[in-house]
């Protein structure tokens, strides 16, 4: 691979690897030196790229293994997330803006509270819009399996939500 395509992967795809390792690993710092492994790990093994997935899923694949490599390693430590703001809304009144940007912090917040099985499979789902197939090939593992996961996952959400919103009436 030649320099020019890799920086073209990390202009087109970084983002979306950076938010993955992210959203596996809650830590900032640990996500800038996941994406820099990642875009290594893709420039020296280009050639086991068999085209079989898209490059988008073959380095969502990579970015979750490098991340679990990390979460093993001693120097893991887990971070909370603090959700991004959705700018560029416009037409509604602050009160909207404010109730739906807490909604959405709020939904964000009980998604990292799941087992990183569940998460992971909501992240991809729900973030990156890929299909069960996609999804399956960054996780090795049967649609099945990703079916069930999704399930656990939105029925464990979804008592969350349904715990915090019963909390917070109380």
């Amino acid at each position: 691979m030649d320099e020019h395509v890799l920086d073209d992967l990390m202009k087109k795809f970084g983002q979306d690897v950076w938010n993955f390792a992210y959203s596996l690993t809650q830590n900032r710092t640990l996500s800038d030196d996941i994406s820099q492994d990642v875009f290594l790990q893709a420039f020296k093994h280009i050639d086991s790229f068999r085209g079989e997935s898209t490059v988008k899923t073959w380095l969502l694949r990579i970015t979750r293994n490098v991340s679990i490599n990390y979460r093993r390693s001693a120097f893991f430590r887990r971070v909370w997330l603090v959700n991004e703001i959705d700018p560029g809304r416009w037409g509604q009144s602050a009160e909207q803006d404010f109730m739906e940007t807490e909604a959405s912090n709020e939904v964000w917040r009980q998604v990292f509270r799941l087992r990183t099985k569940q998460r992971e499979v909501i992240v991809l789902h729900a973030k990156y819009e890929l299909s069960l197939q996609e999804i399956a090939d960054v996780l090795q593992m049967p649609v099945g399996t990703v079916k069930s996961r999704l399930f656990g996952a939105r029925k464990k959400l979804s008592k969350l939500l349904e715990e915090r919103i019963a909390y917070e009436i109380i």
